[in-house]
């Protein structure tokens, strides 16, 4: 895990700098603030921001944002929020959740700094934050590898650069969006994880796939017992077709054809309707059941 947080920081440092510096309780009298790493903090009316149309992160837990909204009441917003000018107002890189509970706790005024970002920049900006800080669920997390692929060209490769994970696990998250409705449902409301769904994978019936599905989640089963079960559905025998049994009669008029017409004859059936099949081996045996059947065809007439 640190690991993970260091790879990501190292790479909002490099886009983005630090915006982590810790600001007054209240307003003081100058309109803004200088600090030391040259951004300015301006306090903005709450009313004015606007959530980030790129923000993959679509829920958030009501009991997180009151604890939130708690200790904004006592301390107020220590971190700032990262904004951009908005045609009107302006909107959110990061920081969503302070800004949620500082409306909660009943702020009139925020302390931000103001940048100036790509659309990519920001874009990025709002999934390593989320990455970052409070764990997307795995169709939050795909959703938004999906649209930074599609809207800016970007490889699975780049892309796990980008946000410290590798290009499998980047592969596999993305693979979710393609899995049944009912199983990403399943992932998006957190019944499900990512190493579900690899385990999912190894099953290719859809039907039996669901099945594993509602049993993984109805038993609680963990990510190795998922992935057991997957293995021997996966390897379980398909069903074969029920024999059918000859009769005698049947069995009696086969011989009597193959031994009157030298070519062996089989009789398949079920009630009323069938098929006879005339066999051969070579090319000889061919040309035999041809002449044979030319001949009774006058015959029949």
């Amino acid at each position: 895990m640190a690991g993970k947080k260091q790879a990501l920081g190292k790479g909002l440092d490099a886009l983005f700098g630090d915006i982590g510096a810790k600001v007054p309780v209240t307003k003081s009298d100058t309109e803004e603030i200088i600090i030391t790493s040259g951004d300015t903090i301006l306090y903005v009316d709450i009313d004015d921001i606007k959530p980030n149309s790129m923000q993959p992160r679509k829920t958030f837990k009501n009991e997180a944002l009151e604890e939130l909204a708690d200790s904004i009441k006592t301390y107020g917003v220590i971190v700032p929020l990262l904004l951009q000018k908005a045609a009107t107002g302006y909107e959110l890189v990061n920081g969503e959740r302070r800004w949620r509970a500082a409306r909660k706790a009943g702020l009139k005024e925020v302390p931000a700094v103001v940048r100036e970002l790509t659309e990519e920049e920001n874009a990025m900006f709002a999934i390593i934050e989320n990455l970052q800080r409070e764990d997307l669920n795995t169709i939050e997390e795909a959703t938004a590898f999906h649209q930074i692929i599609q809207r800016y060209g970007m490889t699975q490769e780049s892309v796990a650069k980008a946000v410290g994970k590798s290009r499998p696990y980047i592969a596999n998250t993305l693979r979710t969006l393609s899995m049944q409705l009912e199983i990403v449902d399943f992932l998006r409301q957190g019944d499900l994880t990512l190493g579900h769904a690899n385990a999912l994978g190894a099953v290719k019936d859809p039907g039996l796939q669901l099945q594993l599905a509602k049993k993984i989640v109805e038993d609680g089963l963990s990510v190795r017992e998922a992935e057991r079960l997957a293995a021997l559905t996966e390897k379980k025998p398909a069903k074969k077709e029920p024999r059918v049994t000859k009769s005698v009669e049947i069995r009696t008029v086969e011989q009597e054809l193959t031994s009157a017409t030298g070519v062996r004859v089989k009789i398949n059936g079920n009630g009323n309707k069938g098929r006879v099949e005339l066999r051969y081996t070579d090319r000889q045996g061919l040309e035999e059941i041809i002449d044979l059947l030319r001949k009774a065809g006058p015959a029949a007439k």
